[in-house]
C-alpha cells in the first residue's frame, strides 16, 4: 500500500492477497502445518508453520503497514511477545520500567527474567527525567505503556527515545490501549512496538494473541529468529480473526472513544467518585500525536474493598470480566484481577488500591451505559442505608 492512502484505507486493504486459485478477497485460513516442496533443502517459499504460515504473514505485513515500520511478529499471546522482547537480552542486563503496567508484564519481569539475572528499575514516567536518572552503565532496554494499565498516565515517547538514543539503548513501547488507530510510537524513535493483539486489534473477545514490529533490519532479523526457535506463534485461524479485527479498529476506535468520553463527564457528577482517570481530562493536549483519546477509563470509587466488589458485580450491559478492547463494556477490578499478581504493598505505592475500578468502554448505546452505572451506583447506596 502506498503512503498517501489514509489509516481506514490501509486498515482495509493492508496485508491483502488474492488467492490465486479463486480471487477470494479475504485471506484464507492456511490450515498446514507443512508445505510440499520443490526439492529437498528448497527453502524458497513456506516450508513449516511454525517459521511461516500466509495467513500469519498477512496478519504481520497489515500490522507493520499500519504501525508505519517494516516488520511484523505474531505470536500466541502479548505476552509471548513480551517474552520475545526479553529474549534479545542476555544475563547482567538492565531494564529501566514505566512503573505504571500491565500486572503480567510485572510478573514476567520480576518472576520470570529476574530469575536469568537481568535487572529491573521502576520509574514513574510521567516525568522523562526518571527514566534518564534511572540508566545505568548495563542498562540495555527502556520499557513502557502509554497510555497505562490501569491508571491511564500518558508518557512521552518522542522525550523516551531521545533519552534512549543518547544512552545507545532500545526503546519499547506497548501500543495495546492505543493501537496504530490513534498513535504510532515508531514515528516517534521508538525501536519496538508491542501489542496485545487480544485487546482492540482483535476487537471481539474471541482471539488471544501478541505482536511485535520494528523497522530495523537487523533487529527484525533478530525477533524472527526468536519466533522461530521458541516457536509461541499464532496460529492461522487467530491470524484470520486479529486480520479481520484489523479492517473495523479505526472505526470501532473512533466509538470507543466517544463513548468513554461520555462516560467520564457523567462520572465527574458522582459525589462516590474521588477521581477520574482518561486522557486530556486535565485540559492538557494530547501527547504522542493521538488522535484520539481511546477506550479505557479507570475511576477511583470512595468506598471500602466489599462496597467496591458489590459495585463492580451489580453491573449487567459492563460484564465483569478480564482483558478488554472488545466490542462489549467490561468492568474489572485490577487489585483482585490483572493486578493481583503485582504485589499489594507495590500496587499501594502505584496508586492501585482497592477502590479502583477500571472500563473497557464497547461500543452499546450511550444511554444504556450510563444506566448501567447508573443502577450500579443507586445499588450500593441503597445497601449502605440498609445498614444504617
Amino acid at each position: 500500500m502506498t503512503d498517501k492512502k489514509h489509516f481506514n484505507t490501509r486498515s482495509v486493504h493492508t496485508g491483502r492477497g488474492f488467492d490465486g486459485g479463486t480471487g477470494a478477497i479475504t485471506t484464507p485460513i492456511y490450515q498446514t502445518s507443512t508445505y510440499k516442496l520443490a526439492a529437498p533443502g528448497d527453502e524458497s517459499g513456506y516450508v513449516y508453520s511454525r517459521t511461516a504460515n500466509p495467513t500469519r504473514a498477512a496478519l504481520e505485513q497489515s500490522l507493520a503497514d499500519l504501525e508505519n515500520g517494516t516488520h511484523g511478529f505474531a505470536f500466541a499471546s502479548g505476552l509471548a511477545a513480551v517474552n520475545t522482547v526479553m529474549n534479545l537480552l542476555s544475563a547482567g542486563d538492565h531494564v529501566v520500567v514505566g512503573d505504571d503496567l500491565y500486572g503480567g508484564c510485572f510478573r514476567q519481569f520480576d518472576k520470570v527474567a529476574s530469575k536469568y539475572n537481568i535487572e529491573f528499575s521502576w520509574v514513574d514516567g510521567r516525568d522523562p527525567g526518571n527514566f534518564e536518572r534511572a540508566v545505568q552503565d548495563n542498562t540495555k532496554l527502556l520499557w513502557l505503556e502509554t497510555p497505562t494499565n490501569p491508571l491511564i498516565r500518558l508518557y512521552d515517547i518522542e522525550a523516551a527515545a531521545a533519552i534512549a538514543k543518547e544512552a545507545g539503548l532500545l526503546l519499547a513501547v506497548d501500543n495495546t490501549f492505543a493501537t496504530p488507530a490513534i498513535q504510532r510510537p515508531l514515528e516517534l524513535g521508538a525501536d519496538i512496538v508491542v501489542h496485545s493483539l487480544t485487546k482492540y486489534i482483535g476487537g471481539h473477545c474471541d482471539t488471544v494473541g501478541g505482536a511485535i514490529v520494528v523497522k530495523d533490519e537487523a533487529l527484525a532479523e533478530k525477533i524472527g529468529f526468536y519466533q522461530n526457535a521458541v516457536g509461541a506463534i499464532l496460529g492461522p485461524f487467530d491470524s484470520f480473526l486479529s486480520l479481520r479485527g484489523l479492517k473495523t479498529l479505526p472505526l470501532r476506535m473512533e466509538r470507543h472513544s466517544y463513548n468513554a468520553r461520555q462516560i467520564t463527564e457523567y462520572l465527574a457528577t458522582r459525589k462516590e467518585v474521588k477521581e477520574v482517570y482518561y486522557p486530556g481530562l486535565d485540559g492538557s493536549p494530547l501527547p504522542n500525536g493521538m488522535s484520539d483519546t481511546g477506550g479505557m477509563v479507570s475511576f477511583v470509587l470512595d468506598a471500602d474493598l466489599e462496597t467496591v466488589k458489590r459495585f463492580v458485580m451489580s453491573t449487567s450491559v459492563f460484564i465483569l470480566a478480564e482483558s478488554l478492547g472488545g466490542v462489549e463494556s467490561l468492568i474489572n477490578h485490577p487489585a483482585t484481577m490483572t493486578h493481583a499478581s503485582i504485589p499489594p504493598e507495590i500496587r499501594r505505592e502505584r496508586g492501585i488500591d482497592d477502590g479502583l475500578i477500571r472500563l473497557s468502554v464497547g461500543l452499546e448505546h450511550i444511554d444504556d451505559l450510563i444506566s448501567d452505572l447508573e443502577q450500579a451506583f443507586l445499588s450500593i447506596e441503597k445497601n449502605t442505608m440498609h445498614k444504617r
